[in-house]
This record gives C-alpha cells, sequence and structure tokens, in this order.
C-alpha cells in the first residue's frame, strides 16, 4: 500500500509548534546535505518574538551586545516603521559562530520557518564555515563567549567609572569602527576565548610599551644617533598605520587601560564584520540559491503542498526583485537579486553551456557538476573577484546592464560600455570595482606624531579620483580621534598622483573623562 501524500506532508495550514519545526528541519537537512553536499556548523535554532528581532536589528545583529544609546534609537526607528507598517522585519537573524545560532521570529508561517532554515541554517552556515575570508578572520570558536565578556567588561567600567565616560569612548570607537581592521594577514588570527585572560597581561604591557615609546622623544645628540631614535619610534609605533582604533588602543598616551580595552572590544567586533562587508553579494547569493534548491526539492517530493510552495516563491520573488532604474524603489543593484542570479547563471553554463559560455568560462563550461563548481566559488572568492571572474554577457544582456561614466571634468555623461565584447568585459570591471571596499573605504592612515614638540597626531587620507572627505562628517570623526589621542590631531587629504595636499582639517583635544 502506498503512502498518501496527504500523509508526507511536513505540516499543513500556516501553524506550527516545535514537532512541525523539528520535522521541517531534518527534512531541510536531509536535502543541504544529502543532495546539495553543504558542510556546516551545528545548528542552533532559537525562536524570538518580533520586538527581540527588533532589538537585534538595533544592535547590529548581535542579540548578546553590550549596551549603548545609538541601539536604542536604531530600536525606536526601526519600532515606529514596524508598528505603523511601514516596513516588515528579516524573518531570520544568523550569527556566524560554532553551534551556528539562527534566530527565527515565532510571528512565522511554518514554510516561512522552513525557508528561513533552509536560508540561514544552512545556506549561510555553509558559506561561514568554508569561504576563505571567513576562516582567515573570523573566530567562529570564540565569537559567543567574547560578546558575553565584552557586554560584561563595558557593564563593570559603567558602574566603576560612570556611563557618561564610558559613553564617549564607545562613541568615539564606533566613529572609528570602519578604520579598526587589519586589512591584510598578520602573523595570528585572534583567539578570542583567551581575550579575557590574556586583558591583564595586555595592561602591563601596554604600560610597558608606553614607557619605552615616550623615552624615544628625538633629544640633541649627533644626527645618527637622532636618526637611529627616530627609526625606533616609528618601528614602536608602527608608522604608517591604517587600523586607526589599533594605533590609538596601543599608542594613545593618556588613554587609561579600561579605555584601551574598549577600543579592544570595539576593534575585535569591528574585524568579526570586515569578511561579510565584503561577501554580501556572495553570501546571500549562495544562502538564496540553496533554500531555493532545497524547498524546490521538498515540493517535488511532495514534503510541502502546491499552496505552501506558492507562499514560499510569494516570499522568494520579493527578495529578489530588481526595481528598474527608473522605479521609485530603485537604490542601486540588490545583492540577493544579483547573488542569486549570478548562482543560477553558473548553473545553467555548467549544465547547459552554449558556444559563448564555453569562449568566456573554458575551465567551468559544459562541466556537469554544477554544486561542485558553486562550493568551489563560494570557498574561494569574494564579491569583488566573484563578479570580475563570473559575471557572463549573457547576464549582462539579461539585466540590460551598460556602464554610465559621470566625470567631474566632463560637462556631460558619457555611456562608456555597451552589449559587445569589450563592453561586457568594462562593465564587469567597473561592476566588480564598486564591491571592492578598497575603493569604496577612504584610506586614512596615520602618518606621524610629532613627539619632539606639541605631539600632534598627523594623518593623511590618500586621495583617489579627486574624491575628497564630506567636511561635516571629517570634522566629527577627526574630533574623536583628538578626544582618543589625547592631543591634537591634523588630517591631510593627499592626492595620491600627485601628493599635493588638497584640504586640512584640525581638531582640538577634549577630555575623554568627566
Amino acid at each position: 500500500m502506498s503512502i498518501s501524500t496527504h500523509n508526507r506532508l511536513l505540516y499543513e495550514g500556516s501553524d506550527w509548534d516545535f514537532g512541525t519545526l523539528q520535522r521541517a528541519y531534518e527534512a531541510v537537512e536531509a536535502v543541504a546535505i544529502g543532495e546539495l553536499g553543504l558542510n556546516v556548523y551545528p545548528n542552533q535554532i532559537e525562536v524570538i518574538t518580533a520586538e527581540q528581532m527588533l532589538d537585534a536589528y538595533a544592535s547590529t545583529g548581535m542579540p548578546l551586545f553590550y549596551k549603548h544609546w545609538s541601539f536604542g534609537k536604531h530600536f525606536a526607528f526601526h519600532e515606529a516603521g514596524y508598528r505603523r507598517g511601514l516596513m516588515g522585519l528579516a524573518y531570520e537573524i544568523v550569527i556566524n559562530s560554532n553551534p551556528c545560532i539562527s534566530y527565527i521570529m515565532e510571528e512565522n508561517t511554518a514554510t516561512m520557518q522552513t525557508l528561513v532554515m533552509a536560508h540561514a541554517a544552512f545556506g549561510h552556515n555553509h558559506f561561514f564555515k568554508n569561504n576563505y575570508l571567513f576562516k582567515e578572520w573570523s573566530d567562529a570558536e570564540g565569537i559567543l563567549d567574547y560578546l558575553e565578556f565584552a557586554k560584561g567588561y563595558i557593564a563593570r567600567c559603567e558602574e566603576r567609572y560612570g556611563e557618561g565616560a564610558v559613553e564617549r569612548v564607545l562613541d568615539a570607537a564606533h566613529a572609528l569602527m570602519s578604520h579598526g581592521i587589519h586589512r591584510y594577514p598578520r602573523k595570528k588570527r585572534p583567539d578570542l576565548h583567551s581575550e579575557e585572560r590574556r586583558e591583564s597581561e595586555r595592561h602591563r604591557h601596554h604600560e610597558g610599551t608606553y614607557n619605552d615609546l615616550w623615552r624615544t622623544v628625538p633629544s640633541k645628540g649627533a644626527p645618527s644617533e637622532a636618526k637611529a631614535i627616530e627609526e625606533k619610534r616609528r618601528s614602536l609605533l608602527e608608522l604608517p598605520q591604517e587600523n586607526i582604533l589599533y594605533f590609538l588602543e596601543k599608542s594613545a598616551p593618556r588613554l587609561e587601560p579600561w579605555q584601551r580595552e574598549i577600543l579592544r572590544i570595539v576593534r575585535q567586533i569591528a574585524q568579526y564584520f570586515y569578511p561579510q562587508r565584503q561577501t554580501k553579494v556572495m553570501n546571500e547569493g549562495c544562502a538564496t540559491y540553496c533554500h531555493y534548491r532545497i524547498l524546490t526539492h521538498l515540493h517535488e517530493r511532495g514534503r510541502i503542498s502546491d499552496g505552501a510552495f506558492l507562499e514560499f516563491m510569494n516570499s522568494h520573488t520579493n527578495v529578489i526583485y530588481q526595481p528598474e532604474f527608473d522605479d521609485p524603489r530603485y537604490c542601486g543593484l540588490n545583492p540577493y537579486a544579483l547573488g542569486f542570479a549570478m548562482m543560477q547563471d553558473i548553473e545553467r553554463l555548467c549544465m547547459q553551456a552554449t558556444d559563448e559560455d564555453r569562449e568566456w568560462f573554458p575551465d567551468i563550461a559544459g562541466r556537469g557538476d554544477a554544486i561542485a563548481v558553486l562550493q568551489d566559488i563560494w570557498a574561494n572568492y569574494r564579491d569583488e573577484s566573484f563578479i570580475a571572474q563570473f559575471l557572463s554577457p549573457r547576464l549582462i544582456r539579461q539585466w540590460r546592464m551598460f556602464h554610465l561614466s559621470d566625470d567631474p571634468d566632463d560637462p556631460e555623461l558619457r555611456i562608456t560600455a555597451i552589449h559587445n565584447e569589450r563592453g561586457y568585459v568594462r562593465v564587469r570591471r567597473m561592476l566588480a570595482r564598486q564591491h571592492d571596499i578598497s575603493w569604496s573605504d577612504p584610506d586614512i592612515q596615520v602618518m606621524d606624531v610629532d613627539l619632539n614638540g606639541d605631539r600632534r597626531l598627523v594623518v593623511h587620507h590618500n586621495v583617489l579620483n579627486h574624491t575628497l572627505l564630506e567636511q561635516e562628517d571629517a570634522k566629527h570623526v577627526l574630533q574623536h580621534i583628538a578626544d582618543l589621542w589625547g592631543y591634537d590631531v591634523v588630517l591631510k587629504e593627499v592626492d595620491v598622483v600627485t601628493g599635493i595636499v588638497l584640504r586640512e582639517h584640525s581638531a582640538r583635544t577634549r577630555p575623554l573623562v568627566f
């Protein structure tokens, strides 16, 4: 006797209980591991309320985060929009940790719970565990313990030194967060498990380094002696230094040990998010492709009903919707849409390659094993290199992409790339560049400090394409640097081609502690 489709369904209707979640998770896992061959961390699924999801929104997706006034501001903003029906909420939030924690909303229907487990607990999870950037920069084993340590440490600082004093340090550190990362691999990846144990050791080291540093103030000795002292000073300061938070943590002369530790906490968290900033298209594309394959497979096998599949497709198409350029909702390319379209296109050219595909992608066109190709791509690329390597002419035509040049020295807009062989190369290169954070983030480095005079800190912005900093923003951020450094700061915007100083900003220090 055959089993009816009715009895094989994972659930019926929209209601669910924890038994439903268990059945759905096991079915999703069977497809993700058995059919797609995903390699994931152990999963931990947490069901939370809409208010808790809003709270997680506000704290940059980290429900275990420390307290700060800016999180409350964001919470109030998102809550107001949500209550008025002006915005929806993410169906899930996922933390790159081991075990991988996926937060799903209790308001979700059974279909949406199945979808978000496929998307987050397996799609994102696989990407977190296997992509080289996350392996190189993230400590999935230690992040949860470190967040707990950071939350407790900052709470203890507030009790001991006052909320106002701690808030000013956090305000300054958050303003510099995007300039608090190491962009190139260092000798050893941070071991977040050991951070709490090493806290006291670091304080003793900082004290010794501080004393040694300020003994190297140039004297009136022989020129060779003064040069040696100068070289030692720059070596101790690790100049030039692009990680401004790291420099201030190690070298700011007036910071107390607890203030240095707060800078370190913010810096470690900024480093944790560094891979995510470089893989938005790939990460969401991977997760969206995986949930689409998994839910489609479940429907084809009769595990979810036609109605549930239609509900899934409605959500899926909303996620990957790409508004036209003249649509009021247009705000650039949707990373979910671009990522998913590229993953599907790679699957197509692996399975149904054309002559054009074979010319552009000789290594993978017609290869047959699309999952193996995609897994290799997910492991070894970031957004910039992924787009530069795998955006196909077919997809460029399908999305009707072209390159529009807006040169400030040219009074007219110019179309510099269309749908021809040269145009495909240029469109792909320029779109890839837009996803390269070395182009989108200003290159700001600590260059020197006048230890023989007023101890003024000198910072340079290496200007590309005549793009200067917004003056008001530069003024506020520079003030935060001056507050942490303890002396005056000057920022010079220098053209990288000519070496000419295009603009200068300055800030005078204020006391950090009330």
